[in-house]
């Protein structure tokens, strides 16, 4: 990918002194679209959890009912949960597919940061618990390595509906084990962040 004068590429890792324009993200997506994962339990938010990482688990109610678990795909569908005003999903214009490369654009401190991500599966399960979501691993380009399920569930037996994110990571490049703190905290953060996002769109 060609960098212009305002980008900063070391170890695989890309930041920016300002935001990048929309042709260099695309150039970002077509270098990452055919790499492989960047770690190699992919698929492991399906069921056990692999050692010697970061877990991270968030939950949130959102409410009761079948309108309520319909709005909730649909915040799904439409990645809701990275509604945030300190990062932008690149792109958004489809719902979710097995397969496709995302990158996650992040504004921190004085620098932008682009991340490159692949949806690895998608939710779709019927039966006393119904459930919708997906799950995404990390490519070479991103400051962490490791992956994030995102899924809402409708528990019939008392009729909740819950937002519920899952992952698993490590760092990945010089700079997240450098700023690791901050790392983290921005990780948490988004933790936060999203459970916010999907509860104002399922209830708009």
């Amino acid at each position: 990918m060609k960098m212009s004068s305002n980008t900063m590429s070391r170890w695989g890792e890309t930041y920016f002194l300002k935001r990048p324009s929309n042709k260099v993200i695309v150039a970002f997506l077509d270098q990452q679209k055919e790499a492989p994962f960047s770690y190699p339990e992919a698929g492991a938010t399906r069921g056990t959890l692999p050692q010697g990482y970061i877990i991270d688990h968030y939950r949130i109610k959102l409410g009761q009912g079948e309108k309520t678990f319909r709005a909730a795909q649909s915040a799904i569908s439409n990645w809701s949960m990275f509604q945030i005003p300190w990062l932008q999903l690149c792109w958004q214009s489809y719902p979710p597919q097995e397969g496709i490369t995302i990158a996650i654009l992040i504004r921190c401190l004085n620098l932008w940061t682009l991340n490159a991500a692949r949806v690895i599966y998608l939710i779709h399960e019927r039966g006393a618990v119904e459930k919708c979501g997906f799950a995404y691993g990390t490519l070479p380009a991103h400051m962490e390595r490791g992956e994030e399920r995102f899924m809402v569930e409708w528990q019939r037996s008392d009729d909740s509906v819950w937002y519920d994110i899952l992952a698993f990571s490590h760092p990945n490049r010089l700079m997240a084990y450098f700023a690791y703190p901050y790392v983290r905290f921005l990780q948490k953060r988004f933790g936060h962040d999203s459970l916010q996002a999907v509860c104002r769109a399922v209830n708009k």
